[in-house]
């Protein structure tokens, strides 16, 4: 009996292989995948990507094959949409790298002798720059964070409403989603059932099963984000509970 053709294998299948230690396929995928790391790569960087001469690039194909060794389909996400947060997500930390050292040069920029008589100039357009990027980093947490919230039945409307309105409130809640997360069961469950455990959180937490299911939308929300790879919303969490 023939072997499937490497071209007809669904991504996840070939994936599942790669991280079980099928090197050939691992190689295809960094090779076939090469014009979609590039696009996510061009789109931070807000610039065409060439492959062959960009560092950018580079940053951008490592992070790709880091997110093929640590996918999971339980997390609720496709593939492609978790490789892209993690190949940009890399290029803007070396974006960031490259700005706080000193000594490096831009390797999208070039300044003529008159800029150079500029310095402040110089200085104030890259912090707009970074700016700017931290600011579309945001947006897109924010997207990824909305397409997670959607595989739990929820929606950032509804997490508004049900947010606690007192600090003590939301920081017991913050409180329950970080024990949640850090038991491996709880966790499994959430991931296949996408709900809470109530009954076992009942038993682990100083919290009545009535607060538990007040707040059930609001937890899940905070186990969401402990589960993903978020900056700017984990920043929020260290301040909260």
């Amino acid at each position: 009996m023939m072997s499937q053709p490497v071209e007809e294998m669904p991504l996840d299948e070939m994936i599942a292989s790669v991280q079980r230690g099928d090197q050939t396929l691992q190689n295809y995928l960094l090779k076939s995948y090469q014009p979609f790391i590039a696009k996510c790569v061009s789109e931070v960087c807000k610039r065409y990507i060439d492959p062959q001469k960009d560092d950018e690039f580079s940053i951008g194909l490592a992070a790709f094959n880091e997110a093929i060794l640590s996918y999971s389909p339980d997390k609720g996400s496709s593939f492609l949409s978790f490789s892209k947060l993690v190949v940009k997500r890399k290029v803007i930390d070396y974006i960031r790298y490259v700005q706080r050292t000193p000594a490096a040069i831009s390797l999208d920029e070039s300044f003529d002798e008159e800029q150079m008589e500029n310095p402040t100039e110089i200085v104030a357009v890259k912090e707009i720059y970074q700016q700017e990027q931290e600011a579309w980093h945001r947006r897109e947490e924010i997207m990824d964070f909305k397409e997670k919230l959607r595989v739990y039945k929820l929606s950032l409307v509804e997490l508004t409403e049900a947010s606690p309105k007192h600090k003590d409130a939301r920081e017991s809640a913050v409180a329950v989603a970080r024990k949640l997360y850090n038991d491996t069961d709880l966790r499994e469950y959430v991931y296949q059932k996408k709900k809470l455990p109530i009954k076992d959180l009942v038993k682990m937490v100083d919290v009545s099963k009535k607060t538990l299911e007040r707040n059930r939308k609001f937890i899940l929300a905070i186990f969401v984000v402990l589960d993903e790879d978020y900056m700017y919303l984990k920043e929020y969490l260290k301040g909260v509970g």
